[in-house]
């Protein structure tokens, strides 16, 4: 049976707000929950658009205050300007090469069969990064956001460009790749969060951009209640999250990821669910 149109952003509104932020993939969870729920399509891909908008909002919520300083003391204060440089640099990568092959992969890839296959390889290069950073403590040099350097900044936007493949993770790219190249867990995390804004802010945008035409006064409700449920679970994920990994690493979700995948891939293959 069909779900109510609601009932449907609510569902989506969670599943986007609990991923956004874990190295899990949001993207990939929401094209295999759009699949289960019937609700796939070029509407629907603007929908997952506008409620990471919502896990975006919650990311300014909760770091408001330091947004607030960078942009206020950004003329008179070093670090500020630093952070928000750092912002830019890492954007780039990932927005330019987005630009440039955006619609070949999602013709090609944005299926749940592909997504499978990306969060298996995405979990074994968990396992190494974590593997690595605990043999190797010296390996870190960033401990915290503050101290990271243009370069640095640079290493994590060419990481996020792997995103760009459904179910690798934006933020997964980010963590994992800020920390193979020298940052701390901790400071991977947030400045993870903080690479959010622009990205999803930028993907949002263009999207909107090119999907107006197929929108209407309609949507409004159910891309509303999708918004604002995906900005409640957003917030509560990351205040959960910084507190996990400052006792804990990321391990568990590597293998949540290969179980995840394996359960994608053996229905498909044994045709339990005709996956869309």
């Amino acid at each position: 049976m069909e779900q109510p149109p609601l009932i449907t952003a609510i569902l989506l509104g969670i599943v986007e707000g609990l991923t956004e932020f874990l190295p899990i993939s949001s993207t990939g969870h929401l094209i295999v929950a759009g699949s289960l729920l019937g609700y796939v399509g070029a509407k629907a891909k603007v929908f997952e658009i506008a409620i990471q908008s919502g896990a975006m909002l919650a990311v300014l919520w909760e770091y408001r205050s330091r947004f607030a300083h960078a942009f206020v003391a950004a003329t008179t204060d070093a670090s500020a300007r630093r952070f928000l440089a750092n912002l830019v640099i890492a954007f780039v990568p990932a927005a330019l090469l987005g630009l440039v092959l955006g619609d070949l992969i999602k013709a090609s890839l944005f299926h749940p069969v592909p997504v499978a296959i990306a969060f298996i390889a995405g979990a074994f290069v968990i396992l190494w990064a974590e593997r690595r950073q605990r043999n190797d403590p010296a390996s870190v040099r960033v401990v915290e956001v503050d101290d990271m350097r243009a370069l640095d900044a640079l290493k994590v936007g060419i990481a996020q460009t792997f995103a760009l493949i459904p179910g690798t993770s934006r933020s997964g790219a980010t963590i994992i790749g800020g920390m193979l190249f020298g940052l701390s867990r901790k400071a991977a995390t947030e400045f993870s969060f903080f690479l959010a804004v622009p990205t999803l802010v930028g993907a949002g945008l263009y999207s909107l951009w090119k999907a107006r035409a197929s929108l209407s006064t309609d949507d409004l409700p159910m891309f509303a209640v999708g918004f604002v449920v995906s900005f409640v679970s957003a917030l509560l994920c990351i205040r959960w999250l910084i507190r996990y990994v400052s006792r804990n690493d990321f391990v568990p979700f590597a293998w949540y990821r290969i179980a995840f995948g394996a359960i994608v891939l053996v229905t498909a293959w044994t045709g339990v669910v005709t996956w869309q």
